[in-house]
């Protein structure tokens, strides 16, 4: 934390000088009406009188002026500290691979980096206003201890009394508050739920099932946070009718003090004006401990984001500035958890240029090899090598560069068509993506748009189809021109149009790249030199479409599984059944 409040440090020294000034006009005030009632008593005139009033109202105004400069300072202070905590640990976020995000939640990370750091800046406000009440308690207890010892003691041998009540009912605030986080929390997730799943909602008709079960988490949130709310209302009349006691014992030991002239009248006045004084910077310290507790972990958590270590750790950082692709896979063991080994002494060879298709039932290990290519997750032993040199010894940043990745759900940022694929080459003209846009079925697919390039795709691609946000995604990766081409092919039905224009996008950029496609079509399957097959983590099978089929091994039951629905014959003897 100091690190970052280092470059402030004029400013800190500022507010600390601010924060001792204000205690000490806020301590003077009494002190001096202490006097004066003493010296008007014995010297009654009206120019003492004005002389009092005068040096209060200074008192105030400078209280007032430090205050004011005080807390703007403090504003620009934490400001200032909140965006370079919020700046450094979003682009810590930006920097963790993906098995840091499978550890942790989108919704987690999200709220470290713009909930945690709020609260971190709200509990140092916090602190610096207790600070400044401590500190004027603080001058108060040693001019006290001076003027009368016995009745010092008088006044903070109460203290104990409500610091107990205070931690007692600290614990009561705690657990209705939490208890009133978890039911607001099952509100908004009734709320995210509904919105995100209204399409289905609707689908099956079930508005009013739904708004009941709002309804009944609204419904105990409501009761849930009216009981905390009587409990902490009932938090400050305690302690304060606590601190009227106190005040009614103070008024009477002082007052015999003061009659048996152990202390002047204003001693006495001072005494009972500096209770309150020494109450609220305990009432605040034990309420807002919790507060102050909160924002100390708020800030442990952004820390922890930033100071996450690595799982993929490089060697080297060398730059990258043309690749073949040539991909070798030497004994590679990879696992995501200690319970979960994928691969177990890989070895895969894959020459510059070669499109090879891997199939598989799910969870053979196929996506798991695409993810260490890119270097999204490190593996355990052994070796890959990109144009013979360890990948371990290259700069992530140019090496991905020459990558280009198409997910089996391909993502798309809001904007328009163009933007996006122009995303990984922000460079490119339109000129230039307009031509490679024509040269994918002449075109035709930017008629389904109704501006063109120009189109919104909205939220996540939501305003494309499926087969539209995966001809964008294809663009993208043509316009980018990389050297290892990377697909997980998309499962969902396409109409045949645009199958085939995707189709034709594929092959454009396997003919360029060295290819390796998780393939779930037939049409790449064929298209590929060499097939791939794969079963709990290893090579059961390899070879050309017709030779993995004439062999009538684990291919071909893939094959009537989940290509031989898609190949023209069936379709035909399909069509004869009907």
């Amino acid at each position: 934390m100091a690190r970052y409040f280092a470059p402030q440090m004029r400013r800190l020294v500022t507010i600390v000088i601010l924060i001792s000034l204000i205690a000490a006009a806020g301590a003077a005030v009494p002190m001096l009406v202490a006097k004066g009632v003493d010296v008007i008593r014995l010297h009654p005139s009206p120019s003492m009188e004005l002389a009092l009033g005068l040096a209060v109202l200074a008192s105030g105004v400078i209280t007032w002026f430090a205050n004011w400069a005080r807390r703007r300072l403090t504003v620009r202070v934490i400001g200032d500290v909140v965006l370079a905590l919020r700046t450094e640990a979003f682009r810590a976020a930006m920097s963790h691979d993906l098995s840091f995000y499978d550890r942790f939640s989108s919704g987690r990370v999200v709220s470290r980096i713009s909930s945690d750091t709020r609260d971190f800046g709200d509990v140092t406000t916090l602190i610096t206003d207790v600070t400044s009440q401590i500190l004027q308690a603080t001058i108060l207890a040693m001019v006290l201890v001076k003027l009368d010892w016995k009745l010092f003691l008088v006044l903070i041998s109460f203290l104990p009394l409500v610091f107990l009540a205070a931690g007692s009912l600290r614990g009561l605030a705690r657990r209705v508050t939490v208890r009133g986080m978890r039911a607001i929390a099952n509100v908004n997730a009734a709320i995210k739920e509904t919105i995100s799943g209204i399409s289905v909602a609707k689908n099956f008709r079930q508005e009013l099932s739904i708004y009941r079960d709002f309804s009944e988490a609204n419904v105990q949130s409501y009761k849930t946070n009216v009981r905390r709310g009587f409990v902490l209302s009932m938090i400050f009349p305690l302690l304060n009718a606590l601190g009227g006691l106190g005040t009614a014992i103070l008024v009477y030991v002082g007052g015999l003090s003061a009659v048996q002239g152990a202390v002047t009248a204003g001693t006495w006045y001072l005494f009972i004006s500096s209770l309150d004084r020494f109450w609220f910077p305990v009432l605040n310290l034990s309420s807002f401990s919790a507060q102050i507790q909160a924002g100390l972990s708020a800030a442990e958590r952004v820390f922890a984001l930033i100071d996450a270590e690595p799982a993929v750790v490089q060697i080297g950082n060398e730059p990258v500035h043309e690749l073949r692709g040539d991909i070798k896979l030497e004994d590679v063991w990879f696992r995501y958890t200690e319970k979960e080994q994928v691969l177990k002494g890989f070895n895969l060879h894959i020459s510059a240029g070669e499109t090879v298709a891997i199939v598989g039932h799910t969870g053979a290990g196929k996506t798991s090899i695409s993810r260490l290519i890119a270097r999204f997750y490190e593996f355990q032993k052994g070796r890959i090598l990109i144009d013979d040199k360890d990948i371990r010894t290259f700069d992530l940043k140019s090496y991905r560069r020459h990558l280009g990745i198409v997910s089996q759900m391909p993502f798309l940022f809001s904007g328009t068509v163009l933007e996006n694929i122009r995303y990984a080459r922000p460079e490119a003209t339109e000129a230039e993506i307009l031509s490679l846009a024509k040269s994918i079925g002449g075109g035709e697919w930017l008629e389904t748009f109704p501006k063109g390039l120009h189109t919104e795709v909205g939220e996540r691609g939501s305003w494309l189809s499926m087969g539209q946000r995966q001809l964008v995604a294809l663009m993208r990766v043509l316009v980018q021109k990389p050297a290892i081409f990377i697909l997980d092919e998309a499962t969902a039905s396409i109409d045949p149009f645009t199958e085939w224009q995707i189709q034709q996008a594929i092959e454009t950029i396997m003919s360029q790249t060295t290819s390796i496609i998780i393939a779930h079509r037939l049409s790449t399957v064929k298209a590929s030199d060499r097939i791939i097959v794969m079963q709990k983590g290893e090579i059961i099978e390899e070879g050309d479409h017709e030779s993995l089929m004439r062999s009538g091994g684990h291919y071909a039951e893939l094959y009537n599984t989940y290509f031989r629905h898609q190949s023209l014959e069936y379709v035909e003897q399909a069509g004869k059944w009907r």
